[in-house]
């Protein structure tokens, strides 16, 4: 959970897109709605750096094709400062190339240009609140089609640091299941699942779902899709 949601305000959102018909479409879709709040605007991925910097929102919704700095290389800079905004990457069906760099960046989930209002505004609220989008069936195909493509394995340590619960819960959170789930699944509390998620967070060093889904698979706890 956000600071500005544990205070009862709203979410802090920053759009950053060349378009300025999509800015003004997501803007206004999002003023009817007070749990949101755009501050602040941007038309390049330089100046949606510099706006997290001074304004400090809590999701930057980011195009991947802008001029000059793009929304990959944006993205990356705004994970890695300490401003702590997540960034929900705006694409389309035939960016998957853009996408499987966005998560490597940092991204916490994606915002298809085409879908519903009602998933947009979700998809928001879902990151604000520390978690990432790997339920909607396009998401999880790209995170899954980029998860089982071949890279360097983490370090030994990453794997033998965590125990065999947390190992187990590893696995049915790269199979992309919730926290409910996974409490039905291994026969133990909500609380508990979320407990173990939690630390697999910290140990891990995972900024959210997305990156233990990814780790998931670059330890070979999850086997491919086929």
């Amino acid at each position: 959970m956000t600071a500005d949601e544990a205070a009862g305000g709203p979410v802090r959102v920053v759009l950053a897109d060349d378009q300025p018909l999509i800015r003004s479409g997501l803007r206004v879709l999002i003023a009817d709605h007070p749990d949101l709040n755009v501050v602040g605007e941007a038309g390049t991925g330089a100046q949606a750096v510099r706006l997290v910097r001074e304004l400090r929102p809590d999701v930057v919704v980011m195009d991947i094709r802008m001029p000059g700095m793009d929304g990959i290389e944006a993205t990356g800079l705004i994970t890695a400062g300490p401003e702590s905004a997540r960034v929900v990457v705006l694409t389309t069906f035939d960016d998957d190339e853009y996408v499987y760099a966005a998560l490597r960046a940092g991204a916490s989930g994606f915002l298809i240009k085409d879908m519903s209002l009602e998933g947009i505004l979700s998809a928001i609220r879902v990151v604000a609140a520390g978690e990432a989008l790997i339920a909607p069936s396009v998401t999880r195909r790209l995170i899954e089609e980029f998860a089982a493509r071949p890279e360097p394995a983490p370090p030994a340590r990453a794997v033998a640091g965590i125990t065999g619960r947390e190992r187990e819960v590893l696995v049915l959170v790269g199979r992309g299941m919730s926290n409910s789930e996974i409490a039905e699944r291994l026969v133990i509390s909500v609380a508990t699942a979320k407990a173990h998620v939690a630390r697999l967070f910290s140990k891990l060093e995972a900024r959210d779902r997305v990156q233990l889904v990814i780790m998931a698979y670059e330890m070979g706890l999850v086997a491919p899709p086929r």
